[in-house]
């Protein structure tokens, strides 16, 4: 341990402003270990190996939020794997699955800073105690897996592995796996099973991961991009990152922008940026000068934003008093003259699709939602079917282990509430 703190006493660390958003700024650096700790990386590491806990007590004064979509608070889950006892092992899952429509910011991470993803997964690992890392990663972003399994090889040639693995007080062990392709694959309880070597089934909870997680070992899973702010926040410190955000959020948010904007990308920007700033800064506005009409939130299994919603700051706090999400921060944006109709029935049959079939009010709601949606959309539906979507609606939420189904009612429902009369259009 004191020769890993050593080692990284002699990195120098970029200098930054306090208010400066500069979270993720090893971009473009790629695979190449040297270049990552000459820039800086490397420092959280060494602060995690000298005082693990200190790390947990930062990442809970940062109020670090999930960032694959869940939004919970980073550091109980992480005190919950941190209390558990090896059985034999520890686990942490990297989930970088990303499969959400709309979603693209996780791949940009995996392939412009993967050492940053592995030192925060590194770090992390020192401050629950956990020897086993899994890096399950999307099998269709072919060149995430590709700058992951180049980085990873580095760090198994170097010395910081065995350094963290001596402060750790036993071997890490690091694992590229390929996810099983499956949209529901992303579920923290279906990935711990294909890791096992099964179909990835949600699991029911309880036993939460934390408790009984992969082969029965205490298991953390965390998003991509959440790991990647941890050795930030190892290194500066949780004011920093506090100061980072807008209002009463916290750091910053990769939003992933698509849809009818000029320039559609991925924008790290303050925790809390309008949607307005979003859209018509960074995004250059919409194509054609066009009126926005909608956006979708969070990924399209979520709520529908408006334009009287252009001043909402896009926190997971803010809008889940709208009654929305932020989810993975995606926001797909519809202009004037874009049917909500079949944009929903398009998303929704990408869900009746995605359902794993294990829960059959998932498998036949869904795939029930999907055909009602398409008559409707294509002019032969009727006034029954809208009412039966509604009723649908209402019976199915919390029917399933995972979250597929309630997401697909979620955004029926907002669809339902702001655009009922282009549906009711379509029946005439």
């Amino acid at each position: 341990m004191e020769t890993l703190k050593s080692e990284m006493n002699n990195i120098e660390t970029p200098k930054v402003k306090p208010n400066q958003v500069l979270l993720h700024p090893h971009r473009r650096i790629g695979a190449d270990l040297v270049r990552w700790i000459k820039s800086g990386g490397g420092e959280g590491l060494a602060r995690a190996a000298q005082d693990p806990a200190a790390v947990r007590e930062e990442i809970r004064i940062a109020e670090l939020r999930g960032l694959g979509g869940s939004g919970f608070p980073v550091w109980r889950k992480w005190d919950a794997v941190a209390a558990e006892l090896p059985k034999p092992d520890k686990y942490l899952v990297v989930n970088g699955n990303e499969d959400e429509p709309g979603t693209f910011k996780d791949r940009l991470l995996l392939e412009e800073t993967p050492h940053q993803v592995i030192e925060g997964a590194l770090v992390t690992a020192l401050a629950v105690g956990a020897n086993r890392i899994v890096f399950y990663i999307n099998p269709d972003m072919v060149r995430s897996l590709a700058a992951m399994k180049t980085a990873l090889e580095q760090w198994h040639a170097s010395d910081l592995l065995a350094l963290a693995s001596t402060a750790l007080g036993k071997p890490l062990q690091l694992e590229l796996l390929p996810g099983s392709g499956h949209y529901i694959g992303g579920e923290e309880t279906a990935a711990m099973e294909w890791i096992e070597g099964r179909f990835p089934f949600p699991r029911g909870k309880p036993p939460y991961p934390a408790q009984v997680g992969v082969y029965g070992c205490p298991t953390l899973i965390n998003n991509v991009e959440t790991l990647a702010n941890v050795p930030q926040i190892a290194a500066r410190g949780a004011e920093w990152f506090r100061a980072l955000g807008k209002g009463a959020a916290t750091g910053t948010k990769l939003y992933s922008l698509s849809g009818d904007v000029l320039h559609p990308g991925v924008f790290e920007l303050p925790m809390g940026t309008p949607l307005r700033e979003l859209i018509f800064v960074h995004g250059g506005g919409l194509l054609s000068g066009k009126p926005l009409k909608a956006v979708f939130s969070g990924g399209p299994s979520s709520t529908l934003l408006t334009p009287v919603d252009l001043d909402v700051a896009l926190d997971f706090d803010s809008l889940r008093a709208r009654g929305g999400s932020l989810g993975t921060g995606a926001m797909i944006v519809v202009s004037e003259g874009t049917g909500i109709v079949k944009r929903v029935t398009e998303y929704v049959r990408f869900f009746a699709h995605s359902s794993c079939g294990q829960c059959p009010s998932c498998k036949t709601g869904t795939a029930t939602m999907s055909r009602l949606l398409d008559r409707i959309d294509t002019g032969r539906g009727t006034a029954a079917d809208l009412t039966t979507l509604e009723n649908l609606c209402a019976m199915l939420p919390g029917s399933g282990r995972c979250h597929l189904i309630n997401g697909t009612v979620q955004l029926l429902d907002s669809a339902f509430h702001h655009f009922r009369d282009e549906f009711e259009q379509a029946l005439r």
